[in-house]
């Protein structure tokens, strides 16, 4: 049975957030391990690095719970307006934007200022002090990553994550399974069908075939009757000719007996007739 459009969309609606949520959380740990194991670097995935954001200081662009993507720079390269990310004096990283560049000493500083203050931030930024320039956001991800972060809800994530592949693998498997059978069922009706169209066709092969010997025996039947009929009514003919000729004989019998009779007859009265004459 095919399935219907939502029900294609919605597997891979699934599938994606799915994938999504395992990535993130791949990522997640990753970061973590890193972060455990070099607490003054902060972890970065192929030259990129995630934050959360924590406050609203660049509201209208990056929003509280936000996960903001940085890509790390050479600091030299940056210039007026860019938005960085940067470690403050309390050792925590801060996004905000560059209003401002100044030379002392022989080294640069960024001015920053978030753009929902109304101050410009109090400490200058040094090069060190970069970690990266922000590149884009997730909405929301951050706060969402925050709580996968803790052990228990990552543990837990992925117990669900399983729990649904096997139900949703049993729930396949089961529908693939009636699919089959039902496959398989008409497959054998069909098949059924067929041998039943064959074996009839075969018959009407077979009757076919033997009607015309039927037809021809019955032909040699009449023929034969037909030769006794007419024997049996010349023989009563043949019977009439051997009659009239036996009649014929014994009239020509007859005749040769009575003209021998008569010549013999003569010959005796002749022979009287002469035997008187002498006399």
């Amino acid at each position: 049975m095919e399935k219907k459009w939502y029900q294609k969309v919605s597997n891979w609606l699934f599938g994606i957030v799915v994938v999504i949520l395992l990535s993130i959380l791949a990522i997640n740990i990753h970061i973590t391990i890193q972060a455990r194991n070099n607490e003054n670097v902060v972890p970065s995935v192929f030259g990129y690095r995630p934050f959360f954001v924590l406050s609203g200081s660049m509201e209208k662009e990056i929003h509280k719970g936000d996960l903001i993507i940085t890509k790390i720079i050479e600091p030299s390269t940056l210039k007026i307006n860019d938005v960085i990310a940067f470690r403050d004096e309390e050792n925590t990283v801060t996004t905000h934007r560059i209003i401002d560049m100044i030379e002392r000493d022989g080294n640069t500083y960024f001015v920053t200022k978030g753009d929902n203050n109304n101050t410009q931030d109090q400490n200058l930024v040094e090069y060190k002090d970069v970690e990266g320039i922000y590149v884009g956001r997730v909405p929301l991800v951050g706060t969402i990553l925050n709580e996968l972060a803790k052990p228990v809800n990552a543990v837990i994530l992925v117990m669900g994550i399983t729990i649904i592949f096997i139900l949703l693998f049993q729930r396949t498997s089961r529908k693939i399974k009636l699919e089959e059978q039902a496959e398989f069922l008409a497959y054998k009706k069909e098949k059924e069908l067929a041998l039943k169209n064959m074996e009839k066709i075969q018959k009407e092969i077979n009757e076919a075939t033997t009607t015309p010997k039927k037809a021809t025996m019955t032909t040699t039947t009449k023929k034969a009757s037909s030769s006794k009929k007419g024997t049996v009514k010349a023989a009563p003919k043949k019977s009439a000719t051997k009659t009239s000729t036996a009649k014929k004989v014994a009239t020509k019998s007859t005749a040769k007996k009575t003209s021998t009779t008569k010549k013999v007859a003569t010959k005796k009265t002749t022979a009287k007739q002469t035997s008187r004459k002498h006399s």
